[in-house]
């Protein structure tokens, strides 16, 4: 007695399901530009360490005499892998089966990839390629009813997002489900001219009556990266599939493993003492003259070690992860070439999204300040900029790890205070070209003393002398005097103090040292 026939029939399974959706529509695959989903899955994670789970599910056909004839897989792969040595669950939309249609797929095996994740608490990847929707509306002819909306495994969906990093790389046209399981992570990519996303494709965008150019793109019109980049559905557009995956490897390198764990220390070759001689001349005089915040994040941080997330929306704010003597944080930076750095509705709004997920993830938060106030204007108004902004500030307020602030040079009014939560310790240093208040005294001077130099006889000169006389008490040694600001450094002095910031912030988190 031996079970030779059934391992016989296992390794043809498996073979017919290496095979996806055909020789012809993986070639058509291929021929678009794209990687099939087996080639994504090795692209991504550590070689040798994709163990598949449910490989040879899917839907048989058999003979008159109940033997197999053919296997057409599910459109999911997903299993257990490595990504620099630590385990993840990694799973790829497989377009060239039905075009990565939910009524080509098993249910239960997405349920279960989403499960899975959560369940064993390490990251999750998703790799995006088709609708993964409800089907085409010849599926209600199939069933000989239609359904209410539902849907199934979403809950595992959202535990996921309270649980464990999530990334989500949409590598093909998204739409519908497929566009909502993009949005649903912590980080997502988009492949400059390869990737769309969108609630309705352009067909269904035409039939309610909105004319697309088609001569121009119609995916690329309605929801190429270019759009969704810089809206802040998608926080990043990569030009290569290649690109994607790198970049998804190393957001993870930042993060750990499920929240409630600590993140990973990593080597450090760069001197935690070291002194840029030119953070002394980067902030310029003239309070009109921009500088580069990007820049001075390369000077202070280990070097190579920042990873910038969301470039293309929210552009007053940038948002980082680095380390600091191997140690990961998070950063939080002004951009004063944009906007001078005033925060709109767009900028808080990834602010916010940006703390919230530092703190889930237990990383401790550096703010280098250069804020002059919310933007202000009928536009900003009309954004909605004030009320996107105190949701900022109350999570900064709300936040549980630490924080540390630089303050660059500007902060002033309700943007200002949102540097940092005052109610508690503070611990904070301003270089000397700091300048705050509660508003800018440019502008603000003729409006306080508008009728004195109405009066005046020479009320340009006036106004100079007064300028002059409030520039002398808004040094910030004015300040320090009163301890209204904790401590003036040298420029110089930022990395070496921020290195003994993160130490102290991940000994109080319960990190080894």
């Amino acid at each position: 007695m031996t079970w030779k026939p059934e391992i016989e029939e296992l390794r043809r399974r498996r073979k017919l399901a290496e095979q996806m959706g055909g020789a012809d529509k993986v070639a058509r695959q291929h021929s678009r530009g794209k990687l099939d989903a087996r080639a994504r899955i090795k692209g991504l994670v550590d070689p040798g360490s994709f163990r598949e789970i449910g490989k040879i599910a899917g839907k048989g056909s058999y003979d008159e005499a109940g033997d197999l004839v053919d296997l057409a897989p599910s459109n999911l792969i997903f299993g257990r892998a490595n990504i620099e040595g630590r385990p993840v669950v990694a799973s790829a939309d497989d377009f060239t089966v039905r075009g990565g249609a939910a009524d080509a797929s098993i249910r239960r095996k997405f349920e279960q990839c989403e499960a899975m994740a959560h369940t064993l608490k390490i990251p999750l990847i998703r790799m995006i390629d088709g609708t993964g929707g409800g089907g085409s509306v010849k599926t209600l002819e199939m069933i000989g009813a239609t359904y209410v909306p539902a849907v199934h495994g979403w809950a595992d969906v959202v535990k996921n997002l309270d649980t464990v990093p999530v990334v989500a790389l949409a590598l093909g046209p998204t739409a519908g489900l497929g566009a909502a399981r993009v949005v649903a992570s912590h980080y997502s990519l988009m492949v400059k001219g390869l990737s769309q996303l969108f609630a309705a494709g352009p067909a269904v965008v035409e039939a309610i009556g909105e004319k697309l150019d088609r001569d121009g793109g119609d995916k690329e019109q309605l929801g190429g990266s270019i759009i969704h980049t810089r809206n802040g559905v998608v926080d990043e557009e990569v030009a290569s599939e290649a690109e994607a995956f790198a970049r998804a490897r190393r957001f993870l390198s930042y993060l750990p493993s499920h929240a409630g764990q600590l993140a990973a220390r990593t080597p450090n070759i760069d001197p935690a003492d070291r002194r840029e001689q030119a953070l002394v001349n980067l902030v310029p005089r003239e309070a009109k003259q921009v500088y580069s915040m990007r820049r001075l994040l390369g000077m202070v941080f280990d070097a190579g070690s920042v990873f910038e997330m969301g470039k293309l929306w929210g552009r007053a704010a940038i948002t980082a992860f680095a380390r600091l003597d191997g140690w990961p944080v998070a950063v939080l930076a002004s951009d004063p070439s944009f906007l001078g750095g005033s925060w709109d509705a767009r900028t808080s709004e990834k602010a916010e999204r940006f703390l919230k997920l530092a703190d889930q993830f237990r990383l401790p938060v550096v703010h280098l300040v250069d804020n002059p106030g919310f933007m202000i204007g009928r536009e900003a108004e009309m954004a909605g900029t004030i009320r996107y902004g105190v949701q900022a500030m109350n999570t900064i307020y709300k936040a549980t790890v630490p924080l540390c602030c630089v303050v660059v040079r500007r902060a002033y009014g309700i943007a200002g205070a949102a540097m940092s939560n005052a109610e508690a310790f503070q611990y904070r240093f301003a270089w000397p070209s700091g300048d705050w208040g509660s508003l800018p005294i440019e502008g603000g001077i003729e409006v306080a003393y508008k009728a004195e130099i109405e009066a005046a006889e020479d009320p340009a000169a006036h106004l100079g002398a007064i300028r002059e006389r409030l520039n002398r008490v808004r040094s910030p040694f004015r300040t320090a005097e009163i301890f209204g600001i904790e401590d003036i450094i040298d420029p110089r002095e930022t990395r070496p103090l921020l290195c003994e910031f993160a130490e102290l912030a991940w000994r109080g988190l319960g990190a080894a040292t």
